[in-house]
C-alpha cells in the first residue's frame, strides 16, 4: 500500500473535532483498505470493526435503496468499491438529510463529484473531467488542504453572520426611533442626509471591517451547520435585541427630554434642537462603532481578544471615527449640526460604550431556532388540552 502522506492524520483528527466525518471508498482490498484507515485514523484501533462499519463495494450496491438509506451512515471505509458505489453512497447520505463532500481525481469519479454538495477534485493528478465536475479543486493533492477549505468556509459564513447582526441593528435602532419620534411630535432627530451618511460609513466600512475577520482555531471545534437551520441564529437575536432596544431607549428619552437633560431650556428653540439633534446623532455612531466590536465575537464575553491581531479592522475603526470628527467639526451644516461642546463628547461615549452586551451574553438562549422553540411551547398546553378532553371523553 502508499504510505499516507505527513499531516494526514492530524487532519482527520481535525475534520472529526470539526465533526465533519471522514469515509473512505476505495477500489483497494478490504484488509488493505482497513490498515490504510487504521494508519490515517479514519478507524480507532481500539474499536472492533464489523459490517457495516467496513464492508465491500458489493454488498453494498446489492441491498435495496431504502436498506443503503439506512447502513450508510454507520459505514466509514468501503472496498473493492466501483466509481458507481461512492456515487450511491453520497445519494444515500444526501437522501438522510447531510452535507456531502467527496474528494476525487478520475474521470470514473465525475459522477460522484457533481452529485455532492461540495466536489472536491485533485489539482495535479485530477483528470479534466474530474476537475469540470467539481466546485473546488486542490492544487496540491493533499488531504490536508481539505481542513483549510472547512476552515475558511466557516470562517466565510460566521463573517456574514456578524455582518448581518451588525448591520440589522442599525436599521432596526435607526427606523423605531425615527417612526416614533415622527408619529408622536412630527420630526425625526435622524433626518435623510444623517441616515445616509450612516449607511454610508456603517454599511461600506462596517462590511470591510467584519469580512476581513481572519479565521480562528475556534471555528473548527463548532458543530456543523445543518441544511435547513436558519441565518440569523438564537445568540444573533439575542445580541440583535438587546443592542437595538438598549439604544432606541436612550436615544429617544435624549429626543423627548434631551433639552432638560442637556440644560438647554434658556436657549432658543432652533439652537436646542439643533445640539439636541448632533448630541442623537453623534451618539448614535458611537454606539454602532462599539457594535462592531460586539458583533465580532457574538458568542463570546471578550469581545476585544485578538482585535489587535487584525491591523485592518482597527484601522477601519480610526477611519471612522476620524470621519465622523471631520463631519460633526467641520461639515455640520450640510447635516444641520453643530460641534461639539464642553464635557457632551465624554458623555456620548459613557452611553455608546456602556457594557450592557457583556450583561447581555448572560442570558441564556435555547438550542433550537426561537420560531421552533415557540412552536413547541404552543403546541405543548393544545396536546395537554387534547389529552385531557380524550381522557374525560
Amino acid at each position: 500500500m502508499d504510505p499516507c502522506r505527513p499531516g494526514v492524520k492530524d487532519a482527520v483528527k481535525l475534520c472529526t473535532t470539526a465533526g465533519v466525518k471522514v469515509r473512505m471508498v476505495t477500489g483497494d482490498n478490504i484488509q488493505t483498505a482497513k490498515a490504510i484507515a487504521l494508519e490515517c485514523g479514519i478507524l480507532d484501533s481500539g474499536v472492533a470493526v464489523t459490517e457495516p462499519t467496513v464492508i465491500e463495494g458489493r454488498a453494498f450496491r446489492a441491498l435495496s435503496e431504502g436498506d443503503r438509506e439506512a447502513i450508510a451512515e454507520k459505514i466509514t471505509v468501503m472496498g473493492r468499491s466501483s466509481p458507481n458505489d461512492k456515487l450511491l453512497l453520497v445519494q444515500a447520505l444526501k437522501k438522510k438529510g447531510h452535507v456531502v463532500a467527496v474528494t476525487g481525481d478520475g474521470t470514473n469519479d465525475a459522477p460522484a463529484l457533481h452529485e455532492a454538495d461540495i466536489g472536491l477534485a485533485m489539482g495535479i493528478q485530477g483528470t479534466e473531467v474530474a476537475k469540470e465536475s467539481s466546485d473546488i479543486i486542490i492544487l496540491d493533492d493533499n488531504f490536508a488542504s481539505v481542513v483549510k477549505v472547512v476552515r475558511w468556509g466557516r470562517s466565510v459564513y460566521a463573517n456574514i453572520q456578524k455582518f448581518i447582526q451588525f448591520q440589522l441593528t442599525v436599521n432596526v435602532a435607526a427606523l423605531v426611533i425615527n417612526v416614533i419620534a415622527a408619529i408622536s411630535s412630527g420630526d425625526v432627530p435622524l433626518n435623510a442626509v444623517q441616515l445616509l451618511w450612516v449607511n454610508l460609513i456603517m454599511d461600506t466600512l462596517g462590511a470591510l471591517a467584519l469580512a476581513t475577520e481572519p479565521p480562528t482555531d475556534k471555528l473548527m471545534k463548532r458543530s456543523p451547520v445543518g441544511r435547513r437551520e436558519p441565518l440569523i441564529t438564537n445568540i444573533m437575536w439575542r445580541n440583535l435585541i438587546i443592542q437595538a432596544v438598549y439604544q432606541v431607549t436612550v436615544l429617544l428619552i435624549f429626543n423627548f427630554a434631551g433639552r432638560s437633560i442637556l440644560r438647554l431650556k434658556h436657549d432658543s428653540r432652533d439652537h436646542a434642537e439643533r445640539v439636541k439633534n448632533t448630541f442623537i446623532f453623534n451618539t448614535f455612531v458611537l454606539c454602532q462603532i462599539f457594535n462592531e466590536f460586539n458583533a465580532r465575537k457574538p458568542d463570546e464575553k471578550n469581545i476585544f481578544r485578538g482585535v489587535t491581531k487584525n491591523g485592518f479592522f482597527m484601522g477601519i475603526i480610526g477611519v471612522t471615527i476620524l470621519l465622523q470628527v471631520l463631519i460633526i467639526e467641520f461639515l455640520g451644516s450640510l447635516l444641520r449640526l453643530l460641534g461639539l461642546t464642553g464635557n457632551s463628547g465624554w458623555f456620548q461615549l459613557v452611553l455608546a460604550f456602556w457594557p450592557l452586551a457583556l450583561v447581555g451574553k448572560f442570558i441564556p438562549v435555547p438550542n433550537i431556532p426561537f420560531l421552533e422553540y415557540f412552536r413547541r411551547c404552543w403546541k405543548s398546553p393544545q396536546q395537554d388540552g387534547d389529552a385531557e378532553r380524550q381522557g374525560t371523553a
